[in-house]
């Protein structure tokens, strides 16, 4: 069976997780009837956001309230992370999951470790570009990832079975799509959510425990649209 790097989109949850040092890269994507709730709007032609104006978007302690704390990106490793199980995922492949392959043309990431009665992690992503490349490409990995119920995740020695479902999106922004990854490992089983918003030439990524991406979707949709 043919092995190939997975999407930045998949391993970015996998990241969250189980906190894979080799996690680096952000999502790419394309064309989703299924998975995307159209919000009807025409798509803006406007240029992409600079990289210091997608950082002045991204959300903060601050933002988040007590209890959460950043956390450093973690060092980049050469271990490739393969997709295997999933024909469509694996067409993917390629440098995705590095983030080099993607045609984005601005991102930025933060992650926050949550501290209540159990650790949980929520991360956010933003990207810029123009709306109809944001809609396509998002659209292109979440209907690929929810093309497979199951397949695993492999990066270097560890293997991860995972699961994906459907999830209803909030109607927020321009386009919405929202997905539940279950991931099985050393006996452990993890849930994670991610749910992505086009906002004109804004995508925004929210992903991590399923409580905190509901609690805090609103308010990263609500920065990216307020800040200057």
């Amino acid at each position: 069976m043919r092995r190939s790097t997975t999407t930045a989109l998949g391993l970015s949850a996998v990241c969250i997780s189980f906190s894979l040092t080799g996690c680096a890269g952000h999502a790419d994507s394309a064309d989703s009837s299924a998975s995307a709730h159209r919000g009807g709007s025409t798509p803006s032609a406007s240029a992409p956001l600079s990289l210091a104006q997608l950082n002045q978007r991204l959300l903060n302690e601050s933002d988040l309230g007590e209890g959460y704390t950043r956390k450093p990106e973690p060092p980049r490793r050469n271990d490739d992370v393969t997709v295997i199980g999933c024909p469509v995922l694996e067409k993917l492949g390629g440098d995705t999951a590095t983030g080099s392959g993607l045609d984005f043309a601005r991102k930025a990431k933060v992650s926050f470790a949550y501290t209540g009665s159990s650790t949980s992690e929520v991360s956010e992503e933003l990207f810029s570009d123009s709306a109809s490349k944001l809609s396509t490409g998002i659209s292109k990995v979440f209907d690929a990832m929810l093309s497979c119920p199951s397949y695993q995740v492999a990066s270097g020695s560890t293997v991860i079975d995972m699961g994906t479902e459907k999830s209803a999106a909030p109607d927020l922004g321009d386009e919405q799509w929202s997905q539940l990854l279950t991931f099985t490992a050393g006996g452990q089983r993890s849930v994670v959510k991610q749910t992505a918003i086009r906002t004109g030439n804004i995508l925004v990524i929210v992903s991590g425990s399923p409580g905190l991406v509901d609690t805090h979707l609103d308010k990263a949709l609500a920065k990216v649209r307020t800040a200057h």
